[in-house]
């Protein structure tokens, strides 16, 4: 099967280049797990295959990725807002911080 990566210079593309997240919608089968699972409505369900609505929302939690069964979506999970949003919650720490680069995430 093709895989066919966002292509660099599509809205989608540079609105995603804030995170790991990464779509290659030729593996796609429409099945509708990445819009069941995700959190922040990144992915929604479209005719032929998933499209990715809100690149930028992604907290790279992963469970996109797990729930893929054609491994059409790959993303660092434990790198993002997912994983210091946890951090804080174990430390009792009253401030979030993921990254310079998560600001107005």
């Amino acid at each position: 099967m093709m895989e066919i990566p966002l292509m660099m210079g599509t809205k989608e593309a540079e609105d995603n280049a804030i995170n790991t997240l990464r779509f290659y919608p030729g593996k796609c089968i429409n099945c509708g797990r990445c819009s069941e699972v995700c959190p922040h409505g990144v992915f929604v369900p479209s005719k032929a295959r998933a499209r990715m609505a809100a690149p930028e929302r992604c907290m790279e939690c992963g469970a996109c990725q797990v729930n893929c069964p054609v491994a059409a979506i790959t993303v660092d999970s434990g790198v993002g807002c997912a994983s210091a949003m946890i951090k804080a919650a174990l430390t009792g720490s009253k401030e979030v911080t993921c990254g310079p680069e998560c600001c107005g995430r």
